[in-house]
């Protein structure tokens, strides 16, 4: 999944920035869009769980990486 079309850096940023960020890219992102978040705070996997629970996204999967974590999120139609 590395290769998502769409990427926003938030390593550095804490929670909530990341989903906060992510969220206005997303609006900006046509239906069904992928959007990977690259990201460095532990606790942005369970806030993004959260956030695609109560928004309709789809959380596609988080990867470990070397710096944090990688976090796959598809768009609702």
């Amino acid at each position: 999944m590395t290769n998502a079309p769409h990427h926003y850096d938030a390593r550095g940023l804490v929670c909530p920035l990341p989903v906060l960020k992510a969220r206005k890219l997303l609006l900006s992102l046509p239906a069904g869009a992928l959007l990977r978040v690259s990201v460095t705070d532990a606790h942005a996997p369970k806030d993004f769980a959260l956030f695609c629970a109560e928004t309709g996204n789809e959380l596609q999967g988080v990867e470990k990486t070397a710096e944090g974590f990688d976090i796959f999120v598809k768009k609702a139609a």
